[in-house]
């Protein structure tokens, strides 16, 4: 059972066919012996007017989150500090009215915080697995996101379906493993975010001739949330150039495209055979 908000994006589907409403509604009690606390000073900063909004999430996090796998026991005490917040910094590196996609999203790390804290940014959370992309739909119902869309699938399977300005990915794969999955979802000159601590560095140097395979243009290790929270958060950013993922993303953009325009030329004859 993977826990601790990683999720893997190249695993197997999981499907739980049977499950009753009740076992798939998330429980607003069931926490365990210790809780997540009250929220950090840095939280208000953060989050504004929605910190009500993230103080739910972190108590769903640790009640339906734990109780799911989705989140390790041990992780509950420093849920706000270590995952939350951490994530929610993201925000900082956004341009206004950004879309971005959580690539491997789990239990919302970090695109639900990151959501809350910018609302004029548009998040789909991409996640293969059912039993998460349950509890996705759920939380985002429970807390009113109306910015958040869940998606469930693997990245490979969205290309010329997806495409977006950002994308972020918190404990999936490998830099270079991931780039490849992360780049070709993005539009020109987009961006990738990826959390990664302190492998950060080392992370990049490997993944160089991988990451201009795959069309970046620029990438650098940075620290987003530095005066604001007490361990700045760690971030790969690489810069896309005008096609990213590459040669055979593009070349997969221009099929879906195509296939795309046919379904639709192919519905308006038949339409018009009708008639």
């Amino acid at each position: 059972m993977e826990t601790d908000g990683v999720a893997t994006e190249g695993g197997p589907s999981e499907d739980v066919p049977g499950r009753d409403a009740a076992e798939q509604h998330v429980p607003a009690d069931g926490a365990p012996a210790e809780g997540p606390g009250d929220a950090p000073a840095a939280a208000r900063g953060i989050f504004g007017e929605r910190l009500a909004v993230a103080e739910r999430y972190t108590e769903l996090l640790a009640t339906a989150g734990v109780q799911r796998g989705l989140i390790g026991p041990r992780e509950v005490p420093r849920l706000w500090d270590r995952h939350v917040l951490n994530c929610a910094v993201l925000a900082e590196l956004l341009p206004q009215h950004a879309s971005l996609c959580d690539v491997g999203s789990g239990a919302g790390l970090p695109g639900i915080p990151v959501a809350m804290a910018r609302p004029d940014v548009s998040v789909t959370l991409l996640e293969p697995l059912l039993r998460r992309t349950t509890f996705l739909e759920e939380v985002v119902r429970e807390l009113g996101l109306d910015n958040v869309t869940v998606l469930r699938g693997r990245a490979e399977e969205m290309i010329g379906k997806v495409a977006v300005d950002v994308v972020t990915a918190r404990a999936v794969a490998p830099l270079d493993r991931l780039a490849g999955w992360g780049m070709p979802l993005l539009r020109p000159y987009g961006q990738m975010l990826a959390l990664k601590g302190d492998t950060a560095e080392q992370e990049l140097a490997d993944s160089r001739s991988a990451l201009t395979r795959l069309g970046a243009v620029g990438w650098s290790v940075i620290s987003v949330g530095e005066g604001t929270l007490e361990t700045s958060t760690r971030v790969v950013r690489v810069e896309a150039g005008e096609s990213p993922g590459g040669v055979k993303a593009a070349t997969r953009r221009a099929k879906a495209a195509r296939a795309g325009r046919g379904t639709r030329e192919g519905g308006r004859g038949g339409s018009r055979r009708r008639r």
